[in-house]
């Protein structure tokens, strides 16, 4: 392993030897040699350079690291979610560390339990995808976000996030509903197959057992991570190899989608994804009227 440039700050080279663990991690899972090779790209220009990247991200925010050579928006990002929180997601993800819940736990406001009824009923766990779900009505509905809640996670997220604005309501960026559930498809379909690499999560896997396939594939040049949701919920009601959590680089940094089965209603037994069920119906072409009792959202959805 290459080391450390004399003259290199420390935290600079702390973040170097991370995305360079992050470039070994996907090759050996057998991602796309061009993500793996950006990856190391970004490493040794962080690890050559005489300024702190956190000096550079505080003073220009993430363009000023875009600017930078070799260092792509989605990496960048990834670098900023490193400065600001200590994580670098794909990383913790790749060794089988990843916990989204704890994530959204960590904001003032949101506790455990909530941070576990938000990731599940909105298929939420990344910082970003949060902050949309503030801004676009989707976080006023889940139960126990009242407005005094709702404006407290807001203000977390902007400071954490660093945020001058807030994004805007509608994410174009995010991936429509029918690609997510190619992804899926692919995933389940290699899984029972047998044909993906796994890994031995640390969380909830007391004998450190390879169990969990993760599938790294592409779309419309969107590179995605699948890999069957390891939560507490999931394990508690059975789930493990049921609900499919899609982690994808967009514009505003990593998205996440959680895809399952539907288990009731019009759309039970298909594959439909939490926090889109709207869009899931459309995208099977399934009317279902609309009840203002049954916490559907104006469309008759779910």
């Amino acid at each position: 392993m290459t080391t450390a440039v004399a003259g290199t700050p420390r935290g600079n080279a702390r973040m170097a030897r991370r995305l360079r663990e992050a470039a070994e991690l996907l090759e050996q899972q057998g991602d796309n040699p061009f993500r793996v090779q950006a990856y190391r790209r970004a490493a040794e220009t962080i690890e050559r350079m005489n300024r702190p990247v956190a000096d550079i991200l505080e003073a220009e925010g993430v363009p000023g690291l875009v600017a930078l050579p070799t260092i792509g928006r989605g990496i960048a990002h990834g670098i900023a979610d490193l400065v600001r929180t200590g994580w670098l997601p794909v990383l913790e993800r790749l060794r089988g560390r990843a916990d989204p819940i704890s994530m959204l736990a960590s904001l003032p406001g949101v506790g455990p339990v909530l941070a576990d009824r938000i990731h599940h009923s909105l298929g939420i766990g990344t910082l970003e995808e949060l902050e949309l779900a503030a801004h676009d009505g989707r976080l006023e509905r889940v139960p126990g976000v009242g407005t005094t809640r709702l404006e407290a996670v807001r203000a977390a997220l902007a400071d954490r996030l660093q945020r001058r604005r807030p994004p805007l309501p509608e994410d174009r960026s995010r991936p429509p509903v029918a690609e997510l559930l190619d992804v899926d498809r692919e995933y389940r379909r290699k899984a029972r197959a047998g044909l993906l690499k796994t890994i031995a999560p640390r969380r909830f896997n007391p004998h450190r057992r390879s169990w969990l396939p993760v599938l790294h594939t592409v779309r419309r040049g969107r590179p995605y991570t699948a890999l069957y949701s390891n939560t507490a919920r999931a394990h508690r009601l059975g789930r493990t190899d049921d609900w499919v959590v899609l982690y994808y680089d967009g514009p505003s940094g990593e998205g996440q989608a959680t895809a399952v089965t539907e288990r009731s209603g019009p759309l039970r037994g298909r594959r439909v994804i939490r926090g889109r069920e709207g869009e899931s119906v459309r995208h099977y072409g399934v009317w279902v009227p609309p009840d203002p009792h049954a916490g559907l959202d104006g469309n008759g959805v779910f």
